[in-house]
């Protein structure tokens, strides 16, 4: 990495920094109330709070720094709420780059010009994030596809950005506890390492061709990914299959086209809890946008379709039994494994008092387990959460912590499309732990049988 490179970041970064506490004082002064409220009658006036105010100096500061925001907006369990809330901009706030560079992005990786690849093309973009956008088009054979094309001169930036991010999570983990209970260091060394896999495309295709053939394993062909197309896929272009259907929580859409949301929920949250117990693989980034719920064309059966793969968690056999033990002490609200657990993976401080902590875990986590989504305030939960956290010491691996992240996104899928559905103990959810599948995927079941006997117990009382 060039040392100009880093210190031309710096510049724009201390300007976003002096920008954000100016901004700071315009509000706090009055002077933004009196200017927009005052003398310009500016009805609603809504004031320049934090969130803000950090929300635009990310933008300003480009992809890189959007993409964190995207980590925020969607991790409302993680970070607070109003943050969360405020980031949700980010999602769909970034701007497209112009198609003379989309077309030379393409030219230079697939070798050849667009109009001798595809014979139909759409100039402008199905969406724009902040490593690629996409395109539409169609093959000579005429299958309908999807390309996803890197954005120009991102790969430059990351690291002198990602330099720069891990200094700064350094200095607040030092200064704030809760930085470092929340463990903002490792998130930004996972953020180091899935964006570096995201802007090579030739791996982000390996990982789609590696999910369909787990589906195809576990016999699930209502769930699957894109196919890529084999000879259009380089590092900064991705062709692909292109998928038809509705966001995740587009819940009315779902219902209109006689979709069951909850159904297909269920289905695509049970593949995704597959995927990770039994080969240590699970797509990083299951937000909204990269779950449909697909009602099927052209004579083909309705279908869950992931998309975005260029983040992917993966698990060595300890570490996939680590998360089940954690994942099944939830679904049997057995708190005294679950403390065991947090003890071992060095989530709890030395020294912790083992009674008390089970007895505040039960006391914390035993109305989000025992409540149907509809009945759980999160507004209520979190600060308990918080307090547990602080009082114990907690900090979760930042493995965990990517884990948390996906179960939380289909935490808020279901709290509109099943909101009889409890992710976190859903006994449904890990059934297939009882099946021969599970006996072949290498698993010590000596270590997990008295979880799963505590879980078949729970299932025979109910």
């Amino acid at each position: 990495m060039r040392p100009l490179r880093i210190i031309g970041r710096a510049w724009r970064i201390l300007f976003a920094l002096l920008g954000m506490f100016l901004a700071w004082c315009w509000s706090r002064s009055g002077l933004r109330w009196l200017v927009l409220a005052g003398l310009l009658r500016q009805r609603p006036y809504r004031p320049l709070e934090n969130p803000r105010i950090v929300r635009r100096a990310f933008e300003a500061l480009g992809p890189i720094f959007i993409k964190l925001g995207q980590v925020i907006a969607s991790s409302p369990g993680l970070f607070p709420r109003r943050y969360a809330d405020e980031f949700q901009h980010c999602l769909d706030r970034v701007p497209s780059f112009p198609l003379p560079r989309v077309k030379a992005t393409i030219t230079a990786g697939l070798g050849r010009p667009v109009e001798q690849i595809f014979t139909e093309f759409e100039d402008a973009p199905l969406g724009s994030a902040s490593i690629a956008q996409v395109h539409a088009a169609r093959l000579a054979d005429g299958a309908r596809v999807v390309i996803k094309v890197q954005r120009p001169g991102i790969a430059r930036i990351v690291d002198a950005d990602l330099w720069w991010m891990r200094l700064g999570a350094a200095v607040v983990s030092r200064l704030f506890r809760g930085a470092r209970l929340a463990n903002v260091s490792g998130v930004i060394r996972d953020f180091d390492r899935t964006i570096h896999e995201e802007i090579d495309f030739r791996r982000e295709a390996a990982n789609l061709d590696e999910f369909n053939a787990l589906m195809a394993r576990y016999k699930l062909p209502d769930v699957r990914a894109p196919r890529p197309v084999a000879g259009l896929v380089a590092p900064t272009v991705l062709v692909m299959e292109r998928f038809d259907g509705f966001k995740a929580d587009d819940v009315a859409r779902m219902q209109a086209a006689g979709i069951d949301p909850g159904v297909y929920l269920r289905k695509g949250l049970k593949a995704w809890l597959m995927t990770v117990m039994l080969d240590g693989f699970f797509h990083g980034d299951a937000h909204a946008g990269n779950l449909m719920m697909m009602p099927g064309r052209d004579g083909e059966p309705p279908s869950v379709g992931l998309l975005d793969f260029g983040i992917i968690g993966r698990f060595d056999l300890k570490q996939r039994h680590q998360v089940m033990r954690y994942v099944l002490a939830f679904t049997a609200q057995d708190y005294g494994a679950l403390g065991d657990i947090m003890a071992e993976i060095g989530a709890v401080g030395q020294g912790v008092d083992r009674a008390a902590l089970v007895a505040d875990l039960e006391r914390v986590y035993a109305p989000l387990l025992t409540k149907s989504l509809g009945d759980i305030h999160y507004e209520e939960m979190l600060p308990e959460i918080t307090a547990l956290a602080y009082r114990y010491g907690i900090s979760l691996p930042s493995e965990f912590l990517l884990i948390l992240k996906q179960l939380l996104f289909f935490d808020r899928y279901a709290k509109v499309a099943a909101p009889d559905l409890n992710v976190f103990s859903d006994i449904g959810l890990v059934d297939f732990l009882f099946t021969p599948i599970a006996a072949q995927s290498g698993l010590d079941f000596n270590v997990l049988m008295p979880l799963m006997m505590r879980i078949q117990g729970r299932v025979k009382r109910g």
